[in-house]
């Protein structure tokens, strides 16, 4: 008795639903065909015994067991395509395509069989497979553009050294001629103009040096921007009042033009403090004498523009490109001396901060200008 109630409390929970579906339903290709076949089989033998019962002759009855039977035999064969041949033609269509690394082709066999899950598979195994290749072309990207930027810091360290062998030739002329001229010298005067023109020559030297080390270091990508909020208006008095304000040897009029409030953006001091020392400097060493000098920062559409003016001869239009690069220097710049670094610093910086910067001619002389959105948090 206690066996017995431990099965039936067993019937109870098993779900009868499960149970038949797990060990009647039709979800394997195994049962499918073999439910078919004897299907057909059963069929058959029924169709031959009622023909047989029939009160026809016996010619007459065969050939309507052999039309029914034709048709049974289409219709198995129309079950054998829908649940065996059409599921392979779509695996294999969709693995053909996987094998050519085209994944845009899916498989679309939704079966609880064993069809439905090698597509289920098929379909894991792509996704993972066009995951793997996306990150391995990124990997490549990432490797091509390292090496790139290898090969172009050898390309700068090549063109580093031969600009510096060959900028430093003038100055290290001037330097030996000078040193051995004191060797010789008696005169006490020109001794001592001799030194201060070799401190000149080696200061000249060593400010040259830095600057083209830092535009390398920034055209490499090695050196980083650091972006900070800051009142912009009061950052240029500063680095103006530094420059053009109580100079002793000034020999041109200076103006300025800045706005009453703050203004407030977010970019780089240190870099823009160079940008504008660079745009001071440049325009101080081309105004002409007791000419104009003129600085202004203004507000319009969310920009903040920064010009700097200075009376003195214009640049030619071919000219214009080419100031930005470094090394450049036109026959005015030439005859002022000058290292051809600083427009090309200016222009590396403001780059990096895709800040807009240009130069134009104006009646008298040349402006610089660059632009930077106004942060108003």
């Amino acid at each position: 008795m206690d066996n017995l109630r431990k099965f039936i409390n067993k019937l109870k929970n098993v779900n009868m639903s499960n149970w038949l579906k797990t060990n009647f339903g039709l979800y394997s290709v195994r049962k499918k065909v073999f439910f078919l076949s004897k299907l057909a089989g059963a069929t058959i033998i029924l169709f031959y015994l009622i023909v047989e019962e029939l009160p026809i002759n016996s010619k007459f009855g065969f050939w309507i067991w052999f039309i029914v039977m034709i048709i049974f035999i289409l219709g198995i064969d129309f079950l054998l395509g829908r649940f065996i041949s059409e599921p392979i033609t779509s695996i294999n269509k969709s693995a053909k395509s996987m094998s050519q690394l085209d994944f845009s082709n899916p498989c679309t066999v939704n079966t609880n069989d064993e069809f439905g899950e090698l597509s289920r598979s098929l379909n894991t195994m792509s996704t993972n497979l066009q995951q793997a290749l996306l990150e391995l072309e990124d990997a490549n990207i990432k490797l091509e553009k390292d090496v790139n930027k290898e090969r172009m810091l050898l390309e700068q360290r090549k063109e580093l050294v031969d600009t510096i062998s060959h900028e430093m030739k003038t100055p290290l002329g001037i330097i030996r001629a000078y040193t051995e001229g004191l060797m010789d010298e008696v005169d006490e005067e020109k001794k001592k103009l001799y030194m201060n023109i070799i401190i000149e020559e080696t200061d000249r030297m060593n400010n040259m040096i830095v600057s083209l080390l830092d535009l390398s270091a920034l055209e490499a990508g090695v050196s980083k921007l650091n972006p900070e909020r800051f009142d912009f208006i009061e950052f240029v008095e500063t680095v103006a009042g530094r420059l053009l304000i109580d100079v002793p040897d000034i020999d041109f009029y200076f103006t300025y033009d800045l706005p009453e409030n703050k203004v407030f953006v977010v970019v780089d001091k240190m870099r823009m403090e160079q940008v504008v020392e660079n745009l001071i400097i440049n325009a101080k060493k081309h105004v002409k004498y007791n000419g104009n000098l003129d600085l202004s920062v203004t507000c319009c559409n969310g920009l903040l523009v920064f010009k700097i003016y200075n009376d003195g001869k214009t640049i030619d239009l071919d000219e214009i490109p080419k100031i930005w690069s470094k090394f450049y220097r036109s026959t005015e710049s030439q005859r002022k001396g000058g290292s051809g670094l600083g427009l090309a610093i200016v222009s590396q910086i403001l780059t990096m901060q895709g800040l807009k910067y240009g130069v134009k001619n104006r009646d008298k002389g040349v402006e610089f200008y660059f632009m930077i959105p106004v942060d108003d948090e």
